[in-house]
């Protein structure tokens, strides 16, 4: 009788990761449950991390029957996520935390840690499929419920990560995993789902950013699209594009941040209308299959925001690795340091990050 296929779940105490890992093991794998400690809080329970979070993990483990390690990330995840969290805000830029977390921890580190044990594979709960073509070429795909797709957010994977990679829950729809924590007796089948950055204590981004750089809370201006001084703020890193509310500024008409000076601490607000964008540029590009569509040019439809819609574009890979993307129709809110990810249909093409909107 042949070995079973070994495969590292990590498992954050939620019902998704909770339940991938007991599928895996009902479909014959050999399991081992993975926490991944990455920040220290003292304490203090905040999403994914903390005592109740590793907690509710074990318990899964001990009903399922199958083994359970806490290890301890912590030191990469402060220089590789943390460092370019506080990083991308000083050079002005709104970075994606999940991104770069996917990118070098879960599919980095925690690949790495699974080849080094012997481990065949790893599993995320992620809601993505993973095919493999007839010539066993890798595919990613949103997953099949569009309302928990996670695909923005794992653009990054390429053939090496999706062939050692599991998806247990692509195919599912969230109400289905919830259905099937509860048959399988987990005591996560109601736990809600999780909003907030685990590393941000009171889901309070500023206090957290001026706590690590104090440097960049500094007194700056906000002003019309005229230059006309309208407010004043306590650091241009508090804001993104397209933000509305918890500016502080009233003007007696709807204001959104249309455009960000980090060089001279001044936030530019206006009307919507001038949010429009008809492009943009990025870098940190990668592709799926390893390389772009075609040397030319070529159309895809672009996501700029985890939470936004793919439209038609027309996306130029260039020499340098960089990609431009014109929209057939111009878009709101670009904010450089943000993913844009390029679509076919529902296959992720690859994506990079945002590096300057284009008027």
């Amino acid at each position: 009788m042949s070995p079973r296929a070994s495969v590292l779940v990590a498992m954050s105490g939620g019902v998704d990761s909770s339940v991938a890992a007991c599928l895996l093991q009902e479909q014959g794998f050999e399991v081992l449950g993975s926490h991944m400690d990455l920040v220290h809080l003292d304490g203090v329970e905040h999403g994914c991390c903390g005592p109740k979070a590793r907690a509710d993990a074990a318990e899964v483990a001990r009903i399922a029957g199958f083994p359970f390690e806490v290890v301890d990330m912590s030191e990469t995840f402060d220089r590789t996520v943390l460092a370019d969290f506080f990083d991308e805000h000083e050079a002005g830029r709104t970075p994606n935390p999940c991104v770069r977390c996917n990118e070098r921890i879960k599919f980095g580190a925690f690949l790495d840690r699974a080849g080094g044990l012997g481990i065949d594979f790893v599993a995320t709960g992620h809601y993505v499929r993973n095919v493999a073509d007839e010539d066993g070429a890798r595919r990613l795909l949103r997953g099949a419920d569009g309302s928990k797709d996670q695909s923005y957010v794992l653009h990054m994977l390429g053939q090496r990560e999706l062939s050692r990679s599991l998806f247990p829950l692509g195919e599912m729809r969230k109400g289905e995993t919830r259905a099937e924590a509860e048959r399988l007796g987990l005591p996560v089948a109601s736990k809600p789902d999780s909003q907030e950055v685990c590393f941000v204590p009171g889901a309070d981004h500023a206090a957290f950013i001026e706590e690590r750089r104090p440097e960049l809370a500094r007194a700056g201006e906000f002003v019309d699209p005229t230059g006309k001084t309208i407010g004043a703020h306590q650091g241009s890193f508090r804001y993104t594009i397209g933000q509305r509310r918890g500016l502080g500024i009233s003007t007696g008409s709807r204001e959104y941040v249309v455009d960000i000076d980090r060089r001279i601490n001044r936030v530019v607000v206006g009307p919507q209308e001038l949010l429009g964008r008809r492009g943009l540029k990025a870098d940190r590009v990668s592709w799926v299959a390893g390389e772009p569509p075609t040397s030319g040019a070529f159309e895809a439809d672009a996501q700029v925001r985890s939470s936004g819609d793919a439209v038609p574009s027309v996306v130029r890979a260039r020499e340098d690795g960089s990609v431009t993307v014109e929209f057939k129709a111009a878009q709101r809110g670009i904010a450089p340091g943000q993913s844009v990810v390029l679509y076919r249909g529902a296959e992720v093409l690859g994506g990079g990050r945002i590096r300057t909107a284009v008027r």
